[in-house]
């Protein structure tokens, strides 16, 4: 009887709301789902890419692609050069027109109905990831900025990771201690400048947390030169954390 009062349900508020296309808005047979024609544009990152960033090689046929006989796996020529602080990076999309009208809608445009879906990619990219993960951590905004935007975006993905992975998560546990400027237009050495010294970790938190020894995964919206990853992973692992993975929706390719 219960199942086919919800039945009845979700057929009365589809018929009033119809599910909707995340990017086109056009009717779709499921909720948080896109169209055929809007999933034609999206360019997922799969196998082959690098097992450190993920960076994907396919699609940068100059890389400098390494095998690296210490872990036997292969890198790209950056990370075999020079690891990032954080152990691995995984993102769902490729960042171009069609990704960052998502991204920029849910930032900015108060899109918070997109969560599920973009949550849903996260979660493929985070395929293996998960299970061995002990914490679910966001990026954080500085307060001036949450003040401004009203939430923050890698919270809400959190959160919601945090329901469909049963992998905890904390908001307050990494804090962005200094006020950043938008790191837009900003190239790689900026970048490293404009966020270096900028997170903290709370340490009562990271007691009562189990932070020492945990696997951290960082939640992000978009991966670009890897500078917030980086400074967020170093203070998370200078304060006990073990291992560090970073799952955003979208990396730049260059």
């Amino acid at each position: 009887m219960i199942a086919f009062l919800r039945s009845a349900t979700r057929i009365g508020i589809d018929a009033i709301l119809p599910p909707r296309c995340g990017g086109c808005g056009a009717i779709t047979d499921s909720p948080h789902a896109v169209c055929a024609e809007c999933w034609a544009g999206l360019r997922f990152i799969t196998a082959p890419h690098c097992a450190c960033c993920g960076y994907p090689f396919e699609l940068d046929v100059s890389a400098n692609i390494v095998a690296d006989q210490n872990v036997d796996q292969t890198l790209c020529g950056n990370c075999h050069q020079k690891r990032p602080g954080f152990d691995q990076a995984r993102a769902a999309l490729i960042y171009d027109d069609h990704s960052r009208d998502y991204l920029l809608r849910f930032k900015h445009a108060d899109r918070t109905d997109l969560t599920p879906l973009l949550t849903r990619w996260l979660f493929q990219a985070g395929f293996g990831i998960w299970g061995q993960a002990d914490l679910i951590i966001p990026v954080p905004l500085h307060r001036r900025r949450l003040l401004t935007r009203r939430y923050n975006q890698s919270g809400l993905l959190a959160a919601k990771l945090s329901a469909q992975t049963g992998v905890p998560w904390d908001g307050r546990l990494l804090r962005r201690a200094r006020y950043t400027r938008s790191l837009g237009g900003l190239g790689p050495s900026s970048r490293k400048r404009e966020v270096g010294g900028a997170f903290a970790i709370d340490p009562k938190r990271a007691d009562k947390l189990g932070l020492s020894g945990a696997r951290v995964v960082l939640i992000d919206d978009v991966l670009t030169t890897g500078a917030t990853a980086n400074a967020c992973a170093g203070i998370l692992k200078r304060s006990g954390a073990m291992h560090v993975s970073v799952i955003t929706v979208a990396r730049v390719v260059r």
